[in-house]
């Protein structure tokens, strides 16, 4: 049966956790219907399509739901199912944001640029001992889920000059990375990498994929980044890791607890960037988005099969 079409497409409030909602809206200015900002106290129907940080469960009276982030967890996908209502997710649009990130966090560890601007807060001339700066030209990093994110980080990578190996449910090769493990083989794929880098999705599957057992497979001068999800990894082993030596450092993008407590201590390691989920935030990312729902707004007007489809 053909969809009704949309007639109005609401923006819920929960988008300006994560980008000016203003902006947002104007973005989608071309859409030929209204575009309004509803809150918790509005109510959607069937000729509305909703665009949305956060889950809600009226949600799932509108035509079409939109979850402005990849991870689409925190969401029903059975009811949505149940219910008919189609839940898109925002994947497939972070290979540059968040593959600058990784990237940033790997020169910053191997140039020890953290170092230099801790000294720098305290007006300190710091000469670094002679063996710890190195160059990631050369160096192996081992991608851990080659979607949209996991080529985006082989990508620039390789435009750094590292060696890229990978690990893909298929197994299937990519362009650019020498050699792609399967998940079975995850201790074979990181046993000689610098950096492993993690971009899977949070599945069953993948919920504390990386513990003990991975981090003394890790080289102890080797630097584990996670831009996945929080809970892919086992915080408790990696705090361990870190205060045995198991493993040099790390990149963190994403925590178990979010925001990361202040007790957590992950924040007093020298070895430990942090950054607060930020891995796609950019000052263009609302335009990011906009192109993206726009893209799946015309498709369920024309009847198409929608894209980034979850339910």
């Amino acid at each position: 049966m053909p969809r009704e079409p949309l007639d109005r497409l609401c923006v819920h409030e929960s988008t300006d956790e994560k980008v000016p909602i203003g902006a947002f809206v104007d973005a989608l200015s071309d859409l030929p219907v209204p575009v309004e900002v509803v809150g918790d106290d509005d109510a959607v129907g069937e000729g509305d399509a909703v665009a949305t940080y956060r889950p809600r469960d009226w949600f799932v009276d509108a035509g079409w739901v939109h979850c402005l982030r990849a991870g689409y967890d925190e969401f029903d996908t059975d009811r949505y199912a149940a219910a008919g209502t189609p839940l898109t997710n925002s994947t497939g649009i972070h290979d540059t944001t968040v593959g600058e990130l990784v990237a940033g966090y790997m020169l910053t560890l191997a140039r020890r640029l953290h170092v230099y601007r801790d000294h720098q807060n305290r007006r300190e001339w710091y000469d670094p001992p002679y063996e710890q700066p190195f160059t990631v030209d050369g160096e192996m990093v081992c991608v851990v889920g080659l979607g949209t994110i996991g080529r985006g980080v082989a990508d620039r990578a390789r435009g750094l000059g590292m060696d890229v190996v990978g690990v893909r449910r298929s197994g299937a090769p990519v362009d650019g990375v020498s050699t792609v493990y399967s998940p079975a083989e995850l201790h074979a794929a990181i046993d000689d990498a610098r950096f492993v880098v993690l971009a899977v999705p949070q599945t069953p599957e993948t919920e504390g994929m990386f513990s003990r057992p991975e981090f003394e497979e890790m080289r102890d001068d080797a630097y584990l980044v996670n831009v996945a999800r929080g809970p892919v990894v086992d915080e408790a082993a990696l705090v361990d890791a870190l205060e045995a030596g198991t493993i040099a450092g790390a990149g963190l993008d994403v925590f178990e607890t979010e925001p990361l407590p202040e007790d957590s201590p992950l924040w007093g390691f020298e070895e430990v960037l942090v950054s607060p989920h930020e891995g796609s935030t950019t000052n263009q990312y609302h335009s990011d988005l906009a192109v993206l729902v726009e893209e799946i707004f015309h498709q369920y007007q024309s009847d198409a099969s929608l894209r980034n489809r979850v339910a």
